[in-house]
């Protein structure tokens, strides 16, 4: 039985004056989350009305693929980045997607 793919969906907070500080982190784990063989989508956006506020999607093909990136040494470098950069307020979300379609 095909395992469903993992849709992780939710925001964490920067300081507004610490944005360009955590760019190089932020960029740095895209592309290394984006490289993981089983990651179908990652990507932060910052709200358009709310400075500061980052909007998070991860798309990933199975659980199992999810537990390996979160033992992911960029995953704990990126961790590690946050207290110095001001990252709060974590709340995400992980749905298992059994179905998707065009809308």
């Amino acid at each position: 039985m095909p395992q469903n793919r993992i849709l992780i969906v939710g925001t964490i907070r920067i300081p507004p004056d610490a944005l360009e500080r955590a760019l190089p982190a932020m960029t740095a784990m895209i592309h290394a989350s984006r490289a993981e063989a089983d990651c179908l989508a990652y990507s932060y956006a910052e709200d358009v009305l709310e400075p500061g506020l980052i909007r998070v999607t991860e798309i990933w093909e199975s659980r199992a693929a999810l537990s390996a990136h979160f033992e992911s040494a960029h995953l704990r470098q990126w961790r590690d980045s946050w207290e110095a950069l001001g990252v709060h307020d974590r709340r995400l979300a992980a749905y298992e997607i059994d179905a998707e379609e065009a809308v």
